[in-house]
């Protein structure tokens, strides 16, 4: 019988992913069957990580190395990769970053570090890869957004931004490239006990908050994004496109 949500033996490749969410996501796919490379910008950590994954499930993991801000050394660094390695089958775009401020003191430079590192690296990155999956007629592109690309808070003005706007562009490459079997969704996580949230899930106030405003009446497990994920990276989803997947524990469904 058919296994439609099999992945064994696809190559998978997740930015920012030599710790929290992104390498929870990339130890998922090798789990799954995957092979999977990490990417992150500081080379120690992220073969750090690589290799700790690898001997703990016993299976070969790769790793990158580049800034996913600069356009050039991350095209140069995956044409490298790819010309050698293949193209991947399946790309993950993970990398971002979090900075708090009312937005009438949010540093210009804080501004520009946010939309770099959250929203214009998943087109540096994306592009190369993308341009080899039209050549190859194939390929599963996620994005990993967030409930705020639907919600809004208090003092993360341009991290909505550019979680908005990463599941716009996910849209308008699906409009893009679903004619060449490429296919291009988002995944919107809630709120899950994250290094980059570290102030909120140890802030007690705001644990009874989120555990009042959310329906399922917790926090989120990182297992619990796997099933979409795999199904989004698997041939199950070959008709699924430019869609914004909310796995929220129901946040986004009440007012």
């Amino acid at each position: 019988m058919c296994n439609w949500f099999d992945i064994s033996g696809r190559a998978a490749l997740v930015t920012g992913s030599n710790r929290g969410l992104g390498l929870a996501l990339a130890t998922g796919l090798a789990k799954a069957g995957a092979r999977v490379t990490l990417q992150g910008r500081d080379a120690t950590k992220v073969s750090q990580a690589a290799q700790q994954l690898s001997e703990s499930l016993g299976v070969p993991v790769g790793h990158l190395v580049f800034d996913v801000t600069d356009a050039q050394e991350a095209e140069q660094v995956l044409n490298d990769f790819m010309d050698s390695e293949g193209t991947p089958d399946i790309l993950v775009n993970n990398a971002g970053i979090q900075r708090r401020h009312p937005i009438t003191e949010f540093p210009t430079e804080e501004w520009d570090a946010v939309i770099s590192t959250n929203l214009s690296s998943v087109f540096y990155v994306t592009k190369p890869v993308a341009q080899r999956m039209v050549e190859r007629g194939s390929g599963k592109v996620i994005m990993v957004g967030s409930v705020q690309s639907r919600l809004a808070r208090q003092t993360i003005a341009p991290y909505c931004a550019s979680k908005g706007g990463v599941a716009m562009f996910a849209q308008g490459l699906a409009a893009d490239l679903s004619r060449y079997n490429i296919q291009v969704n988002t995944l919107s996580p809630g709120y899950f006990a994250t290094e980059m949230n570290t102030d909120l899930w140890q802030d007690p106030q705001f644990d009874a908050w989120l555990k009042a405003r959310t329906p399922a009446g917790r926090w989120g497990k990182f297992d619990e994004l796997m099933g979409t994920l795999i199904y989004l990276s698997s041939e199950a989803s070959n008709f699924v496109t430019g869609q914004n997947i909310l796995v929220d524990g129901g946040m986004t469904s009440v007012v």
